[in-house]
């Protein structure tokens, strides 16, 4: 397995780090390769296509006329009547 040096990390975060490994029960390297883990995850899923369609709408939802349940009419379904027989038999 690889490894990594992480330089000038603020002593804030060390201790913010710190707290969270004790918190949940895991040494600090490890707390902080589950922090990596979790956050690479995240944005590989937050790619999708659905997400990003669904972050369209976050802010503003879908359009009045969804909220209001105002739907579209469905068309008429096509109608073979008046046809010749022989081109409804293939």
């Amino acid at each position: 397995m690889a490894s990594i040096t992480i330089r000038n990390l603020d002593d804030s975060l060390k201790t913010a780090l710190r707290s969270r490994a004790a918190a949940h029960g895991r040494s600090m390297e490890e707390e902080a390769r589950q922090l990596l883990k979790q956050a690479l995850l995240r944005d590989r899923s937050a790619n999708g296509l659905g997400t990003a369609i669904a972050n369209l709408f976050k802010e503003s939802g879908p359009p009045e006329r969804l909220r209001s349940g105002a739907v579209a009419q469905v068309p008429n379904q096509a109608s073979f009547a008046g046809l010749p027989t022989t081109l409804m038999t293939r």
